[in-house]
């Protein structure tokens, strides 16, 4: 039974994998452990023809990610764009391989720049080689992506930005169009359909999910760095593209000097009050309580803005983003309250680490649905 369940399951490979698009499709076909196998991959694969045709080999689909997007001279992004695309097709062939491939082309592809005249070419490489082969060619064109741990500089100007706004520099705007934009994990949910339909596709237009000025997506963001990182408060959030804006600037703060944040405390006679959470938006809050010694959570979300809240008691959070080793410890006390929010894609959990119950309030910006839960569980 369990060889059956094994030779039914997709074989997935992703050149680029450790890359801004690569890491988040690598980590989304994880959460489908029953239905894909994850062929992993290194760069170095391409030095090394044997390990190259040995990764080929063992993929049912492969995802070619692989380019480079920026270079001063046009010219080495050209050659080093075909020269790879040549490579795979030249592990294919050997390996006499029929497998899917997919392309991630770009909407730049007619434009008059030596980038988008080799995503181009690349695609053509890849059509004659299915022509010629019993394999299967998709080339997507993909418009301009954005969402959290791309590379400011380099993938997106919404990773410039945010980058930008968290280290107290000013953004510039170069040319303020119109700009056509996909968050990364409406790409990765489209790489993914495409995926499982194992048909092939000469040319795939992903449509794009959003359309801003470039200022529009500025104001924003200045708004989320006042707001959320300047004062603690959770901004208005108006729609989707809103909420997956407010996750990537999240996504660029230093979660290790930024976090736990102390509340103010205000004491008279009485006791003390302390405000926990201003909110321009709902969602649900909750609270806990642990006993000593216990551990809660273990999970992760990949949309859902999360925080945690110790009002009494000790505790340690922890936080690890997913697929990687390092581990962020917080030691909160209900002596001096604090709090710490959860980036998406990290596992987290919270011990109680004293000697008394942990008293814990969360706050989640949904309402929790068994049907479409967004919680993942891993071990931090």
């Amino acid at each position: 039974m369990i060889g059956k369940k094994m030779k039914n399951m997709i074989k997935v490979g992703i050149t680029g994998q450790q890359g801004f698009v690569g890491q988040h499709l690598y980590n989304t076909l994880g959460l489908f452990p029953d239905e894909f196998i994850r062929v992993d991959f290194n760069k170095t694969y391409f030095v090394d023809q044997a390990i190259l045709d040995n990764f080929v080999s063992g993929c049912d689909v492969i995802v070619h990610l692989a380019a480079m997007n920026r270079h001063n001279d046009q010219q080495v992004i050209y050659e080093n764009n075909v020269g790879l695309i040549k490579q795979l097709i030249g592990a294919l062939e050997r390996t006499d391989s029929n497998a899917h491939v997919i392309f991630s082309s770009s909407s730049q592809e007619n434009n008059e720049n030596l980038y988008g005249k080799s995503k181009k070419e690349g695609r053509e490489l890849f059509i004659n080689w299915a022509k010629k082969s019993k394999g299967k060619f998709s080339g997507l064109i993909i418009p301009n992506v954005f969402g959290p741990f791309g590379h400011p500089y380099y993938n997106s100007f919404v990773s410039t930005f945010c980058h930008q706004l968290i280290n107290n520099e000013q953004p510039k705007i170069e040319v303020d169009g119109n700009v056509k934009l996909v968050y990364v994990g409406d790409l990765v949910k489209a790489l993914v359909n495409k995926i499982r339909s194992n048909s092939g596709d000469d040319l795939l237009t992903i449509a794009h999910t959003d359309e801003y000025k470039v200022s529009e997506v500025l104001t924003l963001l200045n708004t989320f760095k006042e707001q959320y990182l300047d004062a603690g408060i959770i901004p208005e959030l108006k729609d989707s593209f809103e909420i997956n804006l407010f996750n990537t600037f999240r996504a660029y703060i230093n979660v290790e000097s930024h976090f736990p944040v102390k509340f103010t405390r205000h004491t008279d006679p009485r006791g003390t009050f302390v405000e926990v959470i201003r909110l321009n938006l709902g969602g649900q809050v909750s609270f806990s309580t642990t006993v000593p010694g216990i551990t809660r959570g273990n999970h992760y979300h990949t949309r859902k803005i999360e925080r945690f809240a110790v009002i009494k008691g000790e505790a340690l959070i922890q936080l690890r983003k997913v697929n990687t080793d390092k581990v962020f410890d917080f030691h909160l006390s209900g002596n001096a309250p604090a709090y710490v929010d959860m980036p998406i894609w990290y596992t987290h959990s919270i011990k109680n680490t004293g000697t008394e119950e942990l008293f814990t309030i969360f706050w989640i910006n949904e309402f929790f649905d068994q049907k479409d839960p967004d919680t993942y569980f891993e071990n931090v």
